[in-house]
């Protein structure tokens, strides 16, 4: 059987959920140029790749975490794929969300959350770490104990590990951006030698020399 990191990989590229154009990047909210474009919600309208994630995050949660009681969707990506990959499981699930309510119970986590119990929060993708620590944060704080992130895609930047490894949370993904790109080379999304500019701007995106680059 295939490595699950080329399957999800050859997926989302099939797809366009990640998708390659180191000579014309896009630009991030932050200003930041990118070779690559990630929308990991497209899995959603494309039944094969959605089973295909789903099934990985499920076998993922039960491998690597196999004491999670609840599942934890990060608001607004992670949701569907946590309740997801909650039935598959036969598990609770629910999702925090980027602040609290201003009305109602004013509640930030929705769903039943128990203090004491054993948590995975469930991610589209790990770039730098930020909305996803924030989420583990809440969870701490309504005395949950957040076990780690199952993610489908991590781009590996040096920011994201750091600061994953400074809150000691444990990330695991289903495919990383150096998967992803020497694939893309592979089955000509990108040039063979485009994968060396690839790799520079997920090292440092700071640094856009990578645009000129040949």
């Amino acid at each position: 059987m295939e490595n699950i990191q080329n399957v999800i990989a050859k997926d989302l590229l099939k797809i366009k959920a990640v998708f390659f154009s180191p000579d014309k990047p896009f630009t991030w909210a932050s200003g930041i140029k990118s070779p690559v474009y990630c929308d990991n919600r497209l899995t959603l309208t494309a039944p094969e790749v959605r089973l295909d994630v789903e099934s990985a995050l499920a076998e993922t949660v039960k491998k690597e975490f196999p004491e999670a009681e609840v599942l934890m969707g990060t608001s607004t990506a992670g949701i569907a794929h946590a309740a997801i990959t909650a039935h598959i499981l036969g598990m609770p699930m629910g999702y925090v969300r980027s602040g609290a309510k201003d009305h109602g119970r004013q509640n930030q986590i929705e769903g039943k959350l128990e203090k004491g119990q054993k948590v995975v929060v469930v991610e589209d993708l790990i770039s730098t770490g930020g909305s996803v620590l924030e989420v583990v944060s809440v969870l701490r704080e309504a005395g949950a104990e957040v076990l780690g992130v199952v993610s489908i895609f991590t781009y590996g930047m040096k920011k994201g590990i750091e600061r994953l490894k400074e809150a000691n949370v444990r990330n695991v993904s289903l495919t990383n951006f150096d998967v992803i790109a020497n694939i893309a080379a592979e089955e000509n999304y990108v040039k063979k030698e485009d994968v060396k500019r690839l790799i520079a701007f997920r090292d440092n995106p700071q640094d856009e020399s990578w645009i000129g680059a040949k």
